[in-house]
């Protein structure tokens, strides 16, 4: 009998073996009570829309684990809008696997052209502006439900939050396209847009039923605030998500790409500077969310308790997602059980309150008074 070779081992990661340790001293493990029947109700909408063209293509959409980071960032509230936000989360995962593909039509004008295309049909559902197709009609469905479901003022919220992420994946596709890495500065005020936090915390609010009157919602210390929160979350998923893209050419546009770029380091060694920088703002996050909290109302103090469920919610769904843990391009398929070991650290690794030399992230330290 002829012995069979054994698989090629993946390829070892540009991080080193082991991911950092995150600082997040919020509470961790929260997920709603309705998950597993929501995730059930998803992917039979799913499947009715022909949302993926077959079946290994399915496989790696329900590897992105949409319904787990819905439900960990959202661990309460109405499982109705949560479901729809599963959903959409699932759609938007498609466009962005689309935007991220490096494919040669994938340019920053094709970009930039759905983009807009995308917004209108949110807006007004009969623009007529997308070509038919599953995608399309997966999408027609959500936005019908959507304006069905939110307030004039919470859609409004949600058309802003797909914007974010819009503009933010233009502006990565561009960077891409013209083959140079941005500055750090450039980065920390563009790059954390195309993770979509007002896109996600619209649907956290609607969920739990929280309405902030709007000079509450846009005041510049909860705006500085929710800058904050997004920009961790993006810095981890710069983290949980860099062996997914290693294989573009040029690098990807991320935390540590740009700061190796800047600092003449391998990404190995830029890694505790991009982590160094995560946790400074996460420390700020901390001091001004405790600020706001003072003498918050009922609405307020729930809003800026969801903040901290999204940014440690989003840690704990990103460490189980195969997308990211056994990643599409050192795997035909998703590897079902695969899982970041992960730590937590108990302080900071920079443990300065002082703000960073980047006048992009300035404004959030002089709302938390520091």
């Amino acid at each position: 009998m002829t012995a069979t070779a054994p698989p090629p081992a993946p390829r070892p990661s540009r991080l080193g073996g082991q991911l950092p340790a995150f600082y997040c001293p919020l509470e961790r493990d929260l997920v709603h009570p309705d998950a597993k029947e929501l995730e059930t109700r998803a992917v039979a909408w799913l499947d009715a829309f022909g949302l993926y063209p077959d079946p290994v293509e399915r496989a790696w959409g329900l590897a992105t684990h949409s319904a787990d980071f819905s439900c960990r960032i959202v661990p309460e509230g109405d499982a109705e809008a949560l479901l729809l936000f599963i959903e959409w989360n699932y759609w938007a995962n498609a466009v962005d696997d689309w935007q991220d593909s490096g494919a040669g039509e994938v340019r920053t004008a094709a970009v930039a052209e759905h983009g807009v295309r995308l917004l209108r049909t949110i807006e007004d559902p009969h623009a007529a502006v997308l070509p038919d197709g599953p995608v399309t009609r997966a999408l027609a469905d959500l936005v019908h439900r959507t304006h069905a479901l939110l307030t004039p003022f919470e859609l409004r919220r949600f058309i802003e939050g797909t914007r974010d992420w819009l503009l933010g994946a233009a502006w990565q596709a561009a960077r891409a396209e013209a083959g140079g890495m941005p500055g750090l500065n450039d980065f920390a005020a563009m790059g954390s847009l195309a993770n979509g936090t007002r896109f996600s915390l619209t649907w956290s609010d609607v969920a739990r039923g929280i309405r902030l009157p709007a000079d509450v919602l846009y005041s510049p210390a909860l705006q500085a605030l929710t800058d904050a929160a997004g920009f961790v979350v993006s810095a981890d998923n710069d983290l949980f998500s860099y062996d997914k893209d290693d294989d573009l050419e040029p690098w990807e546009v991320n935390l540590v790409n740009v700061i190796a770029h800047q600092e003449r380091c391998s990404p190995a060694e830029a890694v505790p500077l991009a982590v160094a920088l995560r946790d400074r703002v996460m420390s700020l996050f901390l001091r001004l969310r405790t600020r706001l909290a003072d003498g918050a109302d009922s609405p307020l103090a729930r809003h800026l308790e969801a903040l901290g469920q999204y940014v440690a919610g989003s840690i704990a769904w990103q460490s189980r997602a195969p997308r990211y843990a056994s990643p599409r391009n050192r795997h035909a398929l998703p590897v079902p059980e695969a899982r970041f070991g992960i730590r937590y650290a108990d302080t900071p690794s920079d443990p300065s309150t002082r703000a960073p030399a980047l006048p992009a992230l300035a404004r959030w330290w002089r709302q938390a008074g520091a």
